[in-house]
């Protein structure tokens, strides 16, 4: 190494001071063969010693991949980030991450979530990595990165994929998901034929992207950049829009300043700054998902966040994104050209801590200085919201002696009757017999009835898939119903709406309330009081548990296997116990001999 190179590796370090030096120069700098053997491989791939020198080493985790739509463009933004990072004095190197496709990976990528942390994680600990540029954006791929790149604790920025472009079919426009569930209804009913349906498949998804209405993508990219994670206006940028090139560009540069800075996640992520991200998330109609992904967050930063944080900020912030599926009219490209999330959050200043820090080196209050609304039907002011706290909010957490540590309802996405309700219960204790059942028009069935589905979370699902939209019966679909109250302890998709209970913990595969539950008994929701319950006393359920039987195991080998073991419920995240940050002493640097 030249003494002018060893001197900018020296000043350049996580840290910023002169002791300091990069990580990366454990891997190239020494004079010993194993360091011969590290520069020599990186000059048989054609780079030279000019390359690396006092440069900092840009990990870039790319998770496209042929099977994911909502990535499809990754295969040239990377290209774009390492222009960044090459402009900025850096050494950019793409590290190809597992890619969690949110429609074809089964049975769901929630179950995946946290192989992809552990993934994240250990490259970017095993190799010669200085700082980090995450790239993602389906649904799970953002908290999978974050969750990884907060555990390894080096500097990293979050590049969102961005929504695709508006859907259209005759001339209406077309919301991801959210249409789906609605003309599939249709359909089931007569209403339109299946040419139309054809047309509706031809034309919901017209780009790269992922889901362009406020569903679980969109709700956890905007998450990232309220937290500080992303560059300001970042994560509602069009995945096809040429700011979405000149975005991923100038992360790659500021990641290089971010090591130089020694800015890490640990910096950024306070208490302070995931209650700014709950705010905005209740904000934007947010998808329900956000809970279990947020709460894990916190906890892999060691921060304390938990349900009671969601429901106090769902009472006390309006929902002022009309955005689909919580909103009415607009999806998520005109959400952009209104503004973005820089200009929501200032709308709702009130509710933050502006002296967070953030990717910029700037803080919260900085970054959103000079925001402005350009569409006050898109995002609203907080005088004319297109829901309130007192209604409901965005989100509500329920408990009682089916829920006993709590379970989520979505009221701004259903109507108001049943923010209190009372019904019997219709139990399945699987999707399949659940699906061939509301297809029986002899289905003896009502839209008082509340749907059940168990068996369908973190274990028994395996890995709680979205399943808690369940489908109205076909019977009722053709009466005209398209609402009923539905419980299980399954996710649904932040594209779903409807009055639909989720995230029931404990959940009934592991004995929790829900697995007592029968055909009849009476559920009883009230929102206004947070409650949630099952009419049967105390002496029933106990003689209901001794009866109770554990149901065999879903996995007995392998990833399954593991996350089986080491997963832990809704209302704590469903990490894995293992990669909690209090779990055992710190891991150190890899040993290079």
């Amino acid at each position: 190494m030249t003494e002018d190179a060893a001197e900018r590796a020296s000043t350049a370090g996580p840290e910023n001071t002169a002791k300091t030096r990069l990580r990366s120069e454990r891997w190239f700098g020494p004079a010993d063969l194993r360091s011969f053997g590290h520069r020599s491989r990186a000059m048989q791939m054609g780079y030279d010693p000019k390359d690396w020198e006092g440069k900092p080493v840009i990990a870039i985790l790319n998770t496209w991949s042929d099977i994911n739509p909502c990535h499809m463009h990754f295969k040239q933004r990377v290209e774009d980030v390492k222009r960044g990072v090459l402009e900025a004095g850096g050494f950019p190197m793409e590290f190809p991450s597992i890619s969690l496709s949110e429609n074809f990976m089964k049975p769901t990528t929630m179950l995946y979530r946290n192989m992809l942390a552990m993934e994240a994680e250990e490259l970017l600990r095993a190799y010669p990595a200085d700082g980090a540029v995450l790239m993602g954006g389906c649904d799970k791929t953002t908290p999978g990165l974050l969750l990884g790149a907060t555990s390894m604790n080096i500097p990293a920025i979050f590049v969102p994929a961005g929504p695709m472009l508006r859907g259209n079919w005759h001339g209406k426009t077309l919301g991801s998901g959210a249409d789906s569930w609605k003309y599939w209804d249709e359909l089931r009913a007569g209403k339109i034929t299946q040419e139309d349906w054809r047309g509706v498949e031809e034309g919901i998804a017209r780009s790269a992207g992922t889901c362009m209405t406020m569903g679980t993508a969109s709700t956890m990219t905007a998450i990232a950049e309220a937290i500080g994670l992303s560059l300001p206006g970042a994560s509602s940028i069009p995945a096809v829009d040429s700011n979405h090139i000149r975005m991923a560009k100038s992360s790659g540069r500021r990641i290089v300043d971010m090591v130089r800075e020694g800015l890490q996640p640990s910096k950024i992520t306070t208490r302070a700054s995931f209650l700014n991200a709950i705010a905005v998330a209740m904000a934007m109609g947010c998808s329900t998902n956000a809970i279990i992904h947020v709460i894990a967050m916190a906890r892999r930063a060691g921060v304390d966040i938990g349900l009671d944080d969601f429901d106090r900020l769902s009472r006390e912030v309006p929902v002022i994104a009309n955005v689909r599926p919580t909103g009415t009219t607009y999806l998520m490209e005109d959400f952009y050209y209104a503004g973005g999330i820089a200009a929501l959050m200032k709308r709702i200043s009130i509710f933050l801590d502006l002296s967070c820090l953030t990717v910029t080196g700037k803080t919260v209050g900085e970054n959103i200085e000079k925001a402005h609304v350009y569409n006050d039907d898109v995002i609203r002011p907080l005088d004319n919201p297109v829901f309130t706290g007192e209604a409901g909010g965005a989100l509500t957490v329920l408990r009682g002696n089916i829920a006993p540590d709590g379970c989520v309802m979505k009221p701004a996405c259903c109507d108001r009757k049943f923010h209190k309700h009372s019904g019997p219960a219709l139990v399945f204790d699987d999707y399949p017999s659940m699906k061939k059942a509301i297809e029986d028009e002899d289905l003896d069935v009502t839209e008082n009835h509340v749907l059940v589905l168990r068996n369908a979370g973190p274990l028994g699902g395996p890995g709680m898939p979205e399943w808690g939209m369940l489908p109205i019966p076909k019977k009722l679909i053709k009466q005209g119903v398209r609402d009923m109250l539905r419980l299980s302890d399954a996710r649904m998709s932040g594209t779903s709406y409807g009055a639909c209970v989720l995230h029931v913990a404990p959940e009934a595969y592991v004995g929790g309330p829900l697995a007592l539950l029968k055909t009849g008994d009476i559920i009883s929701v009230d929102v206004e009081a947070r409650s949630i319950s099952m009419e049967v006393s105390e002496e029933e359920m106990a003689r209901r548990r001794v009866e109770w039987k554990t149901p065999p195991p879903r996995y007995e080998r392998g990833y399954g296997w593991m996350a089986a073991h080491h997963i832990m419920q809704a209302d704590k995240g469903c990490d894995f116990d293992f990669l909690q940050t209090d779990f055992g002493g710190s891991v150190s640097e890899p040993v290079i001999y």
